[in-house]
């Protein structure tokens, strides 16, 4: 296969057509889930001195100092955006009184949820040093107990610990807490230059079921003090969550978007078939939920929520950085589910719209690291850990149990990264395209993607200078929706570029992901090979060879010998049926390269560990394009 190849700079300029504007729109790199020390599982997990001003230094480029081993760190390549999202639940509480700043004893009463937790860690969080391990073993013997009742709503299960009247989370520790975190946020804010967006984590995890969902506002501080962060010790329901971001946006006017993380770890809650009470999803749910959360965290630390052999077992490329633990102190066997996964939920969606005539999970896709370190760390070979006490080869092995099985930090990989198509680099402009879906994820690597979708593209766009210019006038951007066409014989087609990360490795292959509604209304789902490098060939299946493997596992070093630098084509749906709903969305492979489980065992003369491959085929994931008949 011929490949095109066109200078980086061209993929840079282009009509912002979703703005209806003339303005050049440029790619944006950012983290929009990040923990320091204020939250109380990063403080009690060894980062005790890394703090929303640490973050946003390191995010910048500045050198700083890790919270455990104390060594001078500083990140590969310099952010464009970055929302710190400390925990909402005793946000800065551990920290304030490992200083002094506050007593127990007022504490114990203002937060129902957390008194015996407080009254646990009397003791044992005052003579907690820097090198203190107990803290995390601490912050494991709180995480909630399993299901009694599994497949019900879990926050009413009996086994669900949180207090089911809490007064809520309106002490004057999180006050102060929130104000400073605030400050940190309008300080490192330089319009034009870096956007530091202000948000938090609101983090119900009901019976180890994940719902977390990040909370990102693009206002200021005159805004963003006139509320507290609402948490899981308020309300454990989403709707609960998404009432209280109506009604504070009304009062204060603030704007809110929430993103789901983690799905892979929902015990099938995230994407379901009806509310967490046992519900239908009615149209004014639909409705509701797609207006708080246009986005979903498809790629993080803590595993890859795009798919799971289990749900597209056709899909040869399913089995990727799966994350087979829940968040509990009981055993329980890891089991996917339709509701855990990005495409599974999105054809789910598509299913409820065909019924109730909306789409509740109409969301793009982005990556984000989930660090509690306060470093925003998504590359392998400069990867500082999930917390501050996994961070070096020797600490990675896990000490503790989460659902009963040993989660290594090995177990985890260093990810992800937010892409954003935007005017400019401002709170305004990211928050707009994140509104609006033109975002995509990678697992770390810098990979620029591109795509549109139409129905008469011009043959010539695929080489054209002004791709992104002709995209746009011809076609919709990722995130956008197709209507039925004026012609019957036309098919969707798909603009497609990627460019690699200039300082990273070759790419493999750019595969589309469609999946349609059949006649009965049932969600169908196909991959394809949509253009590639190094002249393979697709046997009669469709099946594409494997694009070779350069890493060496003595050294951890790899050879860009194999691949191509960009991948472009015009993707016409051979299977078109104008009559389906269906959506498309684009993977792209990079060729493998070391994984920081590599890293550690060449730097520490180990074997590599069990917990963790050798190489990571690294992968980006554009947000989709529907197709409404």
């Amino acid at each position: 296969m011929e490949l095109k190849i066109l200078a980086l700079p061209t993929l840079l300029l282009a009509t912002n057509a979703a703005a209806n504007t003339q303005q050049a729109s440029h790619l944006y790199w950012g983290d929009t889930h990040l923990h320091t020390s204020y939250s109380f599982d990063a403080f009690l997990s060894n980062n005790q001195s890394a703090d929303p001003d640490t973050a946003y230094r390191w995010a910048k480029g500045s050198p700083v100092i890790h919270p455990y081993t104390r060594a001078k760190v500083q990140v590969g390549t310099p952010l464009d955006f970055l929302v710190v999202s400390d925990h909402a639940e005793a946000l800065g509480v551990a920290r304030a009184v490992m200083n002094e700043t506050q007593q127990l004893a007022k504490l114990e009463g203002d937060i129902p949820f957390f008194s015996e937790f407080f009254r646990t860690i009397k003791l044992t969080l005052m003579r907690m040093s820097v090198n203190y391990d107990g803290g995390a073993d601490l912050f494991q013997s709180i995480l909630p107990d399993k299901a009694h009742n599994p497949g019900s709503d879990p926050v009413a299960d009996p086994a669900n610990i949180l207090d089911k009247n809490p007064l809520g989370n309106h002490t004057p520790t999180v006050a102060t807490a929130w104000s400073e975190i605030v400050d940190a946020a309008e300080r490192h804010n330089e319009p034009g230059k870096f956007t530091a967006f202000v948000g938090w984590e609101w983090s119900s995890i009901p019976t180890g079921a994940n719902l977390h969902r990040v909370i990102m506002s693009p206002n200021g501080g005159d805004i963003s003090k006139q509320y507290l962060p609402f948490g899981s010790d308020q309300s454990q329901y989403p709707e609960d969550l998404w009432a209280w971001l109506d009604n504070t946006s009304a009062t204060s006017g603030a704007e809110f978007i929430a993103i789901p993380h983690n799905s892979n770890a929902s015990k099938g809650y995230m994407f379901p078939e009806t509310t967490l009470r046992g519900q239908p999803i009615t149209v004014d749910y639909a409705r509701t939920r797609m207006k708080w959360e246009p986005v979903v965290e498809v790629t993080q630390i803590k595993g890859d929520s795009e798919t799971h052999p289990s749900v597209s077992p056709h899909d040869s490329f399913a089995n990727f950085e799966t994350y087979d633990h829940y968040m509990q102190v009981s055993p329980q066997e890891y089991q996917a589910s339709k509701g855990d996964y990005a495409r599974s939920g999105l054809r789910r969606g598509m299913e409820i719209e065909n019924r109730i005539g909306v789409n509740p999970f109409k969301f793009g896709m982005i990556g984000s690291t989930d660090s509690h370190t306060a470093l925003s760390s998504s590359e392998e070979d400069n990867f500082w850990g999930k917390f501050a006490h996994d961070s070096t080869p020797e600490t990675k092995r896990a000490k503790t149990i989460i659902g009963g099985t040993k989660a290594s930090g090995w177990d985890m990989s260093a990810a992800g990264l937010a892409a954003v198509w935007a005017t400019e680099n401002s709170r305004e402009s990211i928050f707009a395209a994140f509104k609006r879906r033109e975002v995509y994820s990678t697992t770390g690597p810098r990979i620029s993607v591109r795509v549109f979708g139409g129905w008469g593209f011009d043959k010539k766009s695929v080489d054209a200078e002004d791709f992104a210019k002709m995209g746009y006038r011809q076609g919709v951007p990722m995130g956008g929706d197709l209507a039925r066409p004026s012609s019957t014989d036309k098919k969707v087609q798909l603009l497609i570029r990627a460019v690699k990360d200039p300082k990273h490795a070759n790419l493999d292959r750019i595969q589309v992901v469609k999946a349609w509604l059949d006649e009965k209304g049932k969600s169908q789902e196909k991959v394809y090979n949509a253009v590639w490098s190094d002249n393979r060939q697709l046997d009669a299946q469709g099946w594409l060879p494997a694009v070779g493997d350069t890493v060496n596992r003595d050294t951890a070093l790899y050879k860009n010998t194999i691949g191509a630098a960009q991948l472009s084509t015009l993707w016409i749906d051979p299977d078109f049926d104008i009559n389906q709903r269906a959506f498309y969305y684009v993977r792209v492979l990079q060729i493998p390269t070391p994984r920081h489980s590599l890293y550690d065992a060449v730097a520490a003369r180990i074997d590599i560990p069990e917990e963790g491959p050798a190489v990571i085929q690294e992968r980006a994931y554009s947000s989709p394009i529907w197709y409404t008949p």
